[in-house]
């Protein structure tokens, strides 16, 4: 009998082991989806969520910021004067905390003042003098938190409050105060300072009045101050940035420079309160992690509540934000895609963006097709190009991103990849006299003839891009689109489509440059030419693809490949003879891109852009002129003589405009790529209720695995208890 006890308990034992283990399959098929990366009842919540996958943000102090990843927090946070009208292409500025955007008045060396139309040669100083909108409140911060006396409660701090204390939400006072132009310019000092480290202070040293010296002069006092002790910039000022009042902002320019206007959009310029700085120079404030980088301090639509290093971070509604009206004007086509719906409705629509660490791109995008993700990562403008190509090649993609209702955009953008000639070189460059100068440019056009960079776009960037025809890309004031900007020396208009000229064509220049059938005419020897390539890529598909493209002239093509150092010193030393090189825009002015052949800016034994080496004295007076010019039709037409200019001479072939963009899911509202406008997150809105429902529908549980296990469950029930009572009949037979 006692062994029939003890295979009575064994049977049970293994019943309830059976019945736990199904209990917890049926635990983990519950409603909570294990790899969301928040809990489902959230959904509903207004929050978009997106990702970052590399590290977290290094510099968010908008003295220090100049990385991609760093934006989507800085220019939510801090608000520079100006900004960019979200939807309008070409770009263009309005206000942030500006009452307008200001023309400035200029000054002559004597500090007269000179009529709006005076020559640029003529004006010494341009003044910008910026009125600012009342009541704009900072965001709640301890800095600000002051006692019934109007003492501050966290200045002095002792060493022992801070015990606990590494985030913002830490401190239980907080508090705030109006925006003025006082916080201006102290942030425009901390430019020159020598305890921040600012990678355009040299730039604005060379264009703001007595700036240079300024920085000069800081460093000295720093030098004899004890670095633990706060350098305090109202004590020390300079000429060219001051309040005139509360909120009146002057900032004076050395000369005319239109395009410094397109420089107060960028985070560089924003309002620091000197409480904010004063605050982090505490003792034991680095330690603590707690800094302007870490936590920043800003009026703008969202404040930083939550960091976690390398994990997590969480931008959330500034309660002190006035709200700006979403714009009712943009670019054709944007009404037809729903765009101009909110218009009027003041921003931001989204309480809380979340930002969360996905270290591989794959599950990223598993889980944004799952519906986890409202944006893969809000400052990449790949993502919408590499879909869209997947979706090209492949039909089962096609169909999951139409069922899943995906918005894939894409668009050329402000930059643009260029093949250049080098114009010291006597082969390709501008040559030693008049007929070597022609014949060296019928060489170059007949080269740029040969290339088909359509074909290149449809190769190497999978149609994701357009061919350019001169050196401005969309987006760019002066920038003309087809048929009307085409380059008449390397294509022709046929029944107004524009259609490559043919090789023959291109062969009949190569003989006119010297080389019929791609040999000297007076030696017989072969033509070979130099492209120098950085990063050892000599036996790379584009490579090849380059030497078939002169195979059709006969012309012969040697790579010379090389670290990216080396490259460098060579381009430096102007001794490459053909190189590929890119450029991406700062502002959207031509200026921004027609300085690249601007001669006096040569990279050949100096720190030029123009890496060609391009001189024309004709283009370089047309710059000079073109730059100090407003925008306007005498502008306009300058822009458009000195794009005939090059496309004639030819120093790059123009090469490609790449093509950026966005995915959203169906749900997030009023998203348009760009790559100029940064304040993009305010404009977004968010259907919940949507987002949670296709969730739900995309995520269901797969129920068939459980009945398997459950049947699985209940024949081995069965057969323990067949094997029990096997044993039990057996006992008993024993003890009869």
């Amino acid at each position: 009998m006692a062994c029939s006890v003890l295979a009575t308990k064994k049977m049970q034992l293994i019943l309830r082991v059976l019945l736990v283990a199904q209990l917890a399959w049926l635990t983990a098929c519950g409603p909570q989806a294990v790899n969301s990366p928040y809990p489902t009842q959230h959904a509903k919540d207004n929050v978009l969520y997106t990702a970052f996958t590399q590290r977290s943000p290094k510099y968010l102090d908008p003295a220090s910021s100049y990385s991609s990843d760093e934006t989507p927090f800085t220019y939510s946070i801090y608000e520079p004067v100006y900004g960019y009208e979200y939807l309008k292409r070409p770009y263009q500025l309005t206000t942030r905390t500006a009452t307008e955007v200001v023309q400035p008045y200029y000054l002559d060396k004597d500090g007269r003042r000179l009529p709006d139309d005076a020559s640029g040669e003529l004006i010494a100083q341009s003044v910008y003098e910026i009125t600012l909108k009342s009541g704009v409140l900072f965001q709640p911060h301890p800095a600000f938190a002051q006692d019934s006396t109007n003492n501050y409660h966290y200045y002095p701090i002792p060493e022992q409050e801070l015990k606990g204390k590494y985030a913002l939400m830490d401190f239980e006072k907080m508090g705030t105060r109006e925006l003025t132009a006082h916080d201006y310019v102290y942030g425009l000092r901390r430019l020159a300072s020598p305890r921040v480290v600012s990678p355009i202070y040299a730039f604005f040293a060379d264009h703001i009045v007595g700036m240079k010296a300024y920085g000069e002069q800081l460093r000295q006092i720093d030098s004899t101050k004890d670095k633990k002790q706060w350098l305090d910039l109202r004590e020390f000022g300079f000429e060219g940035v001051e309040a005139v009042d509360d909120h009146t902002l002057r900032i004076r320019v050395l000369g005319k420079y239109p395009q410094f206007s397109y420089w107060l959009a960028m985070t560089f310029t924003a309002p620091i309160p000197w409480e904010a700085d004063r605050f982090y120079h505490q003792p034991m404030m680095a330690e603590h992690d707690l800094s302007l980088n870490t936590w920043p301090v800003g009026t703008g639509p969202y404040m930083l509540t939550e960091s976690i290093r390398n994990r997590r971070h969480v931008l959330t509604r500034n309660p002190h934000f006035r709200g700006e009206p979403y714009p009712c004007e943009g670019e054709p086509g944007d009404k037809e895609a729903g765009l101009l719906a909110d218009c009027g409705k003041l921003t931001p629509f989204i309480d809380s963006v979340v930002f969360q660490l996905e270290k591989e791109s794959v599950p990223l995008l598993g889980k944004f097709l799952q519906g986890y993700y409202d944006i893969p990562q809000v400052e990449r403008g790949d993502y919408g190009v590499a879909m869209t190509v997947a979706a090209e090649d492949s039909p089962a993609k096609a169909a999951l991103y139409k069922e899943r209702g995906l918005d894939l955009r894409t668009l050329a953008e402000s930059q643009l990849f260029y093949f250049g000639f080098n114009w010291l070189d006597p082969v390709v460059g501008a040559g030693d006299t008049p007929e070597q100068a022609e014949k060296n440019r019928y060489l170059r056009q007949a080269i740029s003839i040969a290339f088909d960079w359509e074909q290149f776009v449809t190769i190497f960037q999978n149609d994701q891009g357009q061919v350019a025809h001169g050196p401005l890309p969309p987006g760019v004031r002066g920038y003309r689109a087809l048929p009307e900007g085409y380059n008449p020396y390397v294509y022709e208009l046929h029944e107004g489509n524009v259609q490559r000229r043919s090789i023959e064509q291109a062969q009949a220049l190569l003989a006119k440059a010297g080389y019929p059938d791609g040999r000297d005419h007076q030696t017989g020897a072969p033509l070979i030419l130099y492209f120098d390539s950085a990063g050892g890529m000599g036996s790379s598909a584009m490579l090849d693809w380059m030497r078939r493209q002169l195979q059709q002239l006969g012309v012969q093509l040697e790579i010379r490949a090389t670290d990216y150092n080396r490259f460098q010193e060579k381009m430096q030393r102007g001794v490459a003879q053909m190189f590929m090189w890119g450029w991406v825009a700062d502002y959207p002015d031509a200026e921004n891109f027609l300085f690249l052949l601007y001669g006096p800016h040569a990279r050949a034994n100096g720190d030029g852009e123009n890496a060609s080496n391009y001189q024309n004295p004709h283009y370089d007076a047309l710059f000079e002129k073109m730059r100090y010019l407003d925008e306007g039709p005498e502008k306009d037409a300058l822009i458009a003589e000195m794009m005939a200019i090059v496309q004639k001479d030819a120093p790059w072939m123009f090469g490609y405009i790449p093509n950026s963009g966005g995915v959203y899911q169906q749900w997030v509202s009023n998203a348009k790529p760009t790559q100029m406008v940064r304040n993009t997150l305010q404009y977004l809105r968010l259907d919940t209720q949507l987002r949670a429902q296709k969730q739900a529908l995309w995520n269901q549980p797969v129920w068939w695995p459980l009945w398997v296990l459950i049947g699985v469950i209940g024949g081995i029930a069965l057969l323990a208890w067949r094997a029990v009572r096997a044993r039990e009949q057996q006992t008993i037979r024993g003890e009869s």
